[in-house]
């Protein structure tokens, strides 16, 4: 196809962005980006009884958020514009007109009591029913009479009675159903708004859609939208439908089941671009092995060959280790302006150096939601065990880990400078007298001035933090434990 690439994505304003919508966006935003074309924004917003109040907003954030900047849509305008399908109202029954006009369609009176009554009689169950076609045989004139009394209709879709329709899909190959399957779907409803599945069609040929992504739910559907470009004497655009989004090998992503939207992601402290990178990898593989991509290394490594037919299952893990990596691979004062009001909240009311903490976090932080739990014990030491002070790796036990605190107290009180180097040189050369390891001194020192496990630091950054006095507070306190 020599014209422009031009792709949409199409979003119904009905609350948060699930991570599946997010994803459809972010390649629909590479096929158009990676061939140099076009990314549309259009808001469908037909199904008005699933509306809800901001959801357009979030929908807006949520693209500049990414950085999936679209080249038309409702706020920006554009050529092909109104973007939001309540506002082309106009032009629907005109184009539904067309094609009962054309044979391809025609009115339908049935009322909805009717209709039950086809799925109550359906020995399959409703799910089977297919519409019974008892409007198609209505003469002109009988639907003329029903027209001008006011009768409620629909304008339902001519399926065609056998053959076959086929469609090639780029993800899932060429496609073929029976026709005798398909049912006379309605295009529009009673209430004079299209169905989805009618102006769907309509509104990506008259905004000149080249390819159509969205997911595999839909692939059932395509035949129907085929046979409508068929009828219109339309090209029909390039298909592209993606699995599904896994929480594991049975279950959908699902908002209802607690998994989460784009947005909670971001206030559990994931950063954005981690995000966008760890999804784009959601179904869709690079030539090579590379995981960490910017966006603007995704639209230039994009290839829509690379785009799998697997479902993918959605990895909460594997999107902390990418968030983490991108945290050390972050500019300092970039880490440090993000981190900072995380700090400042978990450690107010301390005069601590938060610029020297985010550096001890940095290389070991993997959300920022983690933050106050690495570092409350800057503001208050909490309560421990002696079983910290004993460890297997640096050959340290009760005994030791007080001998050791009761040699350091001296000697840290002794400084005249408190800062990294000063501590160092004095605990190192205190361990080298005592014939002891580096360890077995250091690791006491550490778990004093902790009382965790693990610490962002070891015992000479925390004791520079700290302070000469906090420092040797903590030390006499884990003594006096010791002794017990």
């Amino acid at each position: 196809m020599d014209r422009c690439i031009r792709t949409r994505f199409a979003p119904s304003p009905t609350g948060y962005m699930h991570i599946g919508n997010l994803r459809t966006a972010l390649y629909e935003y590479l096929i158009a980006k990676s061939q140099g074309g076009k990314f549309i924004l259009r808001i469908e917003d037909t199904d008005q009884g699933r509306l809800v109040e901001g959801a357009t907003d979030v929908i807006y954030k949520t693209l500049e958020m990414t950085g999936l900047k679209h080249d038309e849509g409702p706020d920006i305008g554009g050529e092909y514009g109104p973007y939001v399908q309540s506002e082309r109202m106009g032009m629907y029954m005109d184009y539904a007109k067309q094609l009962v006009e054309k044979g391809e369609a025609y009115y339908c009176f049935c009322t909805k009591e009717r209709l039950e009554s086809l799925k109550e009689s359906n020995a399959e169950g409703a799910a089977f029913a297919k519409y019974d076609r008892h409007c198609l045989g209505l003469s002109a004139e009988e639907v003329q009479a029903k027209l001008d009394a006011g009768e409620p209709f629909v304008i339902r879709q001519k399926m065609p009675d056998s053959g076959t329709t086929a469609f090639h899909d780029v993800v899932y190959g060429d496609i073929t159903v029976e026709n005798a399957e398909l049912d006379d779907q309605i295009l529009m409803k009673a209430d004079g708004f299209p169905t989805y599945n009618f102006a769907n069609v309509v509104d990506d040929h008259l905004m000149n859609i080249t390819h159509v992504v969205r997911g595999s739910e839909y692939l059932s559907s395509t035949p129907k939208y085929n046979l409508l470009y068929q009828a219109f004497g339309w090209e029909a655009p390039v298909y592209v439908h993606l699995p599904a989004v896994m929480r594991d090998a049975h279950h959908k992503l699902s908002k209802r089941h607690g998994d989460k939207s784009f947005e909670d992601l971001v206030n559990e402290g994931y950063l954005v671009e981690a995000i966008v990178n760890y999804i784009a990898l959601l179904g869709w593989s690079p030539a090579d092995n590379t995981e960490i991509f910017s966006l603007k290394e995704l639209e230039e490594t994009f290839d829509i060959a690379g785009l799998s037919k697997s479902p993918s299952i959605f990895d909460i893990k594997k999107l902390t280790w990418m968030n983490g990596e991108y945290m050390k691979a972050m500019d300092f004062e970039k880490f440090f302006t993000l981190a900072e009001p995380k700090l400042a909240a978990a450690l107010e009311g301390t005069d601590v150096d938060l610029r020297k903490i985010a550096a001890l976090l940095q290389k070991r932080l993997e959300t920022w939601n983690d933050i106050p739990a690495m570092v409350g014990f800057f503001k208050e030491l909490p309560e421990y065990g002696t079983e910290l002070y004993t460890h297997k790796k640096m050959k340290t036990n009760d005994e030791i880990a007080l001998a050791s605190l009761e040699a350091a107290v001296p000697v840290l009180e002794g400084l005249a400078d408190w800062n990294e180097t000063a501590i160092h040189d004095a605990l190192i050369a205190l361990a080298g007298k005592m014939e002891i390891k580096n360890g077995q001194l250091l690791w006491p020192v550490r778990t004093a001035l902790s009382g965790e496990p693990t610490s962002p630091g070891g015992a000479i950054e925390l004791a520079d933090i700290l302070g000469k006095e906090e420092t040797l507070r903590r030390m006499q306190k884990g003594i006096a434990m010791l002794k017990g």
